[in-house]
């Protein structure tokens, strides 16, 4: 069985030979951009040889929001982009160039946000607040769920286009702000889910094997029941943040497949999880655990979220070699 075949039937909830694995991280400096990135995550996966290949969005956090908002009624002016628009463009010849060079050898994977967190993202590349942008929502929320509405078509039109045209063959898409404290089930359900499911839905047009990434970001606790039906062939969740393990998650998710199993937090105060400080027996001692626990049927073997970057691609060898012993 190859790459190709075994990740597919994983999704699919089929046998494979072997569990997937596959982790990713985010590439800094020169190497977020351009020609750079792509021979970057050439050189990462060719010398981990992992199973797949999940593109990471690096250099198009900055979603190009209109200047001058300044007030809630200002996001009424934002708009869908124009499908050709640079922002798209440039992340689908990225998707493109690395689906030309690995696409025949194993799955591709392209990172595409839920709209509210891109509109994030624009707010806080212009120098804003992610609360102020809440402050807007509560204040006026149909000028916002208007801003949303737009990010959903850019976001829809990204999906589309990274998979009938660049070839991938679907997307990983991440959805953040079902945190605790943040929104009530009910205001998500009234203000951030819409947008969310638009985007979602319409990549499952495009493609039968989409990933939704249910992020624990910044290590903060989720509300899990909020996306429990978002629709997707696979469910990736932050299993040591949300205190929900791969095999529980398998029946709360309904049995859809998994991908996931290692703790990767890192940031400012340190690094958490036995994939940076375990020795070569104990990580892979750990990953047999993780495989025998679960069941080789329906499990892809991965992070929380991302790695921290300095990570020794060792690291990932010895994990790859013990998932392929069983």
């Amino acid at each position: 069985m190859n790459k190709r075949e075994r990740v597919l039937n994983a999704l699919n909830n089929r046998p494979a030979d072997h569990v997937p694995v596959g982790f990713w991280f985010h590439f800094a400096g020169e190497q977020a951009a351009g020609e750079a990135n792509v021979q970057a995550h050439l050189e990462y996966y060719r010398q981990t040889d992992l199973d797949f290949l999940k593109v990471m969005s690096d250099g198009f956090f900055n979603y190009p929001l209109p200047s001058g908002i300044s007030s809630p009624k200002d996001w009424y002016r934002l708009e869908p982009l124009d499908e050709h628009d640079p922002w798209i463009e440039r992340q689908v010849e990225r998707v493109a160039a690395l689906v030309k060079a690995i696409g025949d050898e194993r799955c591709v994977f392209y990172n595409v946000f839920a709209p509210l967190s891109y509109l994030r993202f624009g707010v806080e590349s212009n120098g804003g607040d992610f609360q102020h942008l809440v402050a807007d929502l509560r204040a006026n929320p149909n000028a916002v769920l208007h801003a949303l509405d737009a990010v959903a078509v850019s976001a829809s039109i990204l999906a589309r286009r990274v998979i009938e045209e660049a070839g991938a063959d679907g997307v990983y898409y991440c959805v953040q702000n079902g945190e605790k404290g943040l929104f009530t089930p009910e205001e998500h359900r009234q203000w951030v889910r819409p947008s969310d499911l638009y985007a979602l839905e319409r990549a499952n047009r495009y493609s039968d094997n989409n990933i939704v990434h249910l992020c624990g970001w910044a290590g903060r606790e989720n509300q899990l029941g909020l996306w429990r039906d978002y629709p997707a062939k696979a469910v990736n969740w932050a299993v040591h943040v949300d205190h929900l393990s791969l095999d529980d998650g398998r029946i709360f998710f309904g049995g859809r497949a998994s991908l996931g199993g290692f703790e990767t937090h890192w940031d400012a105060n340190g690094r958490k999880g036995i994939i940076y400080d375990g020795t070569k027996d104990e990580l892979q001692a750990y990953t047999r655990d993780v495989i025998l626990d679960h069941g080789k049927r329906g499990l892809l073997l991965g992070g929380d979220c991302t790695i921290d970057a300095k990570l020794d691609w060792e690291r990932i060898r010895w994990i790859v070699e013990a998932a392929r012993e069983l």
